[in-house]
């Protein structure tokens, strides 16, 4: 089971892991021993809330394919249940991250010292650049 709040818990018959051999360096284990763990999710199937549901396929995130599944392969660890328990944090985390509230940002002026300073350095750039053109007899 994977418990995202209180009230919500996702139960293991929804998850669908498999075990496949890591890519990359490694030795003899990446070539003998399946110790990356390859993650589905179908976010329609589940037993999550709607407002879930409907937020994670807004979501624009390369993990979630056309289907509504989402698709995550753990392999940093050399062993299985590392990889196992990286995967199910991802998951929980990705379904956390819809339900936080982004912050509305209230558009600023920039004062008026920091508009005269501004000001000021572009008319000192050009006076130093005018200087440069003058020919020196």
């Amino acid at each position: 089971m994977l418990q995202i709040s209180n009230t919500i818990i996702i139960p293991d018959t929804e998850l669908e892991i498999s075990a496949i051999r890591s890519q990359g360096a490694g030795g003899q284990n990446v070539n003998k021993v399946s110790t990356a763990i390859h993650l589905r999710f179908k976010i329609e199937a589940s037993s999550l809330p709607t407002f879930y549901k409907e937020q994670l396929l807004k979501l624009n995130d390369r993990r979630i394919n056309q289907e509504g599944v989402i698709v995550i392969k753990a392999q940093e660890h050399r062993s299985q249940e590392q990889n196992r328990e990286e995967a199910l944090k991802r998951l929980e985390e990705l379904i956390k991250s819809v339900v936080v509230l982004k912050r509305k940002r209230k558009p600023t002026k920039p004062t008026r010292s920091s508009q005269k300073k501004r000001l000021d350095s572009k008319t000192k750039r050009g006076q130093i650049k005018s200087t440069r053109s003058q020919a020196i007899d």
